[in-house]
């Protein structure tokens, strides 16, 4: 499968159907149900499910989404991180999930920031947005260190919890 794009540690692919053990495994990491919430992907099915509606879906729709992280090294599947377009969002979004054995490894700020810049070179997308949970200390870190600033707090229709929203927009000229 050809990289969408390389680091010199890491990979970034779209996903295929075949990646429905990680996902499995991502969406029922303690990080991921702690600070993104339950997704309800508890088999390979509902996995199949996940991927067809949300990564799968959003390549045909927008040319882009969410895509799996390998090391380049070993192959080794080890996050996801992309840029997607959310139907409740005026701008694409950036986001980023990894397994905790890769925490504090560098990978996700490496990842993310190639994925920014090839949102911005190759996509050409003028302002990209994040959104976090205000407890999420290390996504908004993560979020400033590439480059997006705090905008807002805000709720999603019909939703009770506040979300922080960063953009590249904030503060430019």
């Amino acid at each position: 499968m050809n990289p969408i794009l390389q680091t010199s540690r890491l990979r970034l692919r779209r996903f295929t159907l075949s990646d429905t053990a990680f996902i499995v495994e991502l969406l029922n990491s303690p990080g991921w149900l702690q600070f993104i919430g339950d997704r309800h992907v508890r088999t390979e099915e509902e996995a199949t499910a996940y991927l067809q509606n949300g990564p799968l879906k959003s390549y045909a729709r927008h040319g882009y989404g969410l895509c799996m992280v390998e090391r380049e090294e070993d192959n080794i599947p080890i996050g996801m991180c992309g840029v997607f377009k959310r139907d409740n969002l005026e701008q694409p979004d950036i986001g980023f999930a990894f397994l905790p054995q890769y925490h504090g490894t560098g990978y996700a700020y490496e990842i993310a920031s190639a994925t920014l810049q090839h949102a911005r070179e190759e996509l050409k997308l003028p302002e990209v947005w994040a959104i976090t949970v205000p407890h999420n200390e290390r996504s908004k870190k993560l979020l400033e260190k590439i480059g997006l600033r705090f905008a807002k707090t805000f709720r999603f229709p019909g939703s009770e919890e506040d979300l922080m929203l960063y953009s590249t927009g904030v503060g430019r000229d």
